[in-house]
């Protein structure tokens, strides 16, 4: 394959801008504050997910489709209590471990398989700035999945009771918290042929019998307590308690939170930025 030879740069004279970003006898170019870097990053990751048709047919398309396919059916069975505030809970959870865990190990892993996440890390950006706008990203993501369904829920017939809005806020956030955790102690520790496999392994087994749409309670006897130690099934009882009785769910609150401490310190010292 033939390539085009480039000719030698040209000398800038003093005084004349270069190219961005370039130092001239002007003065030097500098970096952005911290914050709009990562937002910036955090605005390219939506977009490149926004323009990606299979994942908005997997973030938006296929959790719509899962409500109205519970609201309008009575297996499987949810459990006691209202089945579209339950559906919606449990949709709103699956959400979160789609966005959070399966698409950003798999986004992650590749990145870093292309040494995308060796070269911003050495950026300005950093590698703290880089996981702040993966968090920002996911969360962006997920209001648009979640009000989405939340929509569609009230025109289902869900009237939410307000005292549990705050929440279901609450576990969204330390859900994204864990999973995206999870996530980068996945994509940071195996290749991404290997997370690919794992992460999509994982939804399934998740969202079968993780306590996510439905409920742990409705689970095989025997089961239903060690499932309810998964992350996912503390982020679904949390949100079915908050979405359906307007409470909040200490014990799940709990269980969320431990996951999302150790992954986090698991991911902190075993990640590897490069494969």
């Amino acid at each position: 394959m033939s390539t085009t030879p480039t000719s030698p740069p040209s000398p800038t004279t003093p005084g004349t801008p270069g190219p961005p970003g370039t130092a001239t006898g002007a003065g030097r170019a500098h970096a952005a504050p911290p914050r709009q870097r990562v937002l910036a990053q955090a605005r390219f990751e939506v977009g490149s997910l926004l323009r990606n048709g299979e994942q908005l047919l997997v973030s938006l398309v296929l959790p719509a489709m899962a409500l109205v396919g519970l609201h309008l059916s009575t297996a499987p069975s949810l459990g006691p209590g209202d089945r579209t505030a339950l559906a919606v809970a449990g949709v709103v959870a699956l959400c979160v471990v789609s966005a959070a865990f399966t698409s950003q190990a798999i986004a992650t892993g590749f990145d870093r398989r292309y040494a995308v996440l060796r070269y911003l890390g050495v950026t300005p950006l950093g590698r703290g700035g880089l996981v702040a706008a993966k968090v920002l990203a996911t969360l962006a993501v997920e209001v648009v999945q979640i009000a989405l369904i939340a929509a569609l829920g009230l025109a289902l017939g869900w009237r939410p009771p307000v005292a549990g809005l705050a929440y279901a806020v609450l576990f969204v956030v330390l859900g994204t918290w864990a999973f995206v955790a999870l996530a980068l102690l996945l994509a940071g520790t195996l290749r991404a042929e290997a997370v690919l496999a794992v992460a999509n392994l994982v939804w399934v087994v998740l969202l079968a019998v993780g306590g996510v749409v439905v409920p742990r309670t409705e689970l095989p006897a025997g089961v239903s307590h060690v499932i309810g130690l998964l992350p996912s099934a503390g982020l679904g009882d949390g949100l079915r308690s908050a979405l359906v009785a307007g409470e909040l769910n200490l014990s799940a609150l709990l269980v969320v939170l431990g996951w999302a401490g150790v992954a986090t310190a698991l991911a902190a010292r075993l990640f590897r930025f490069d494969d």
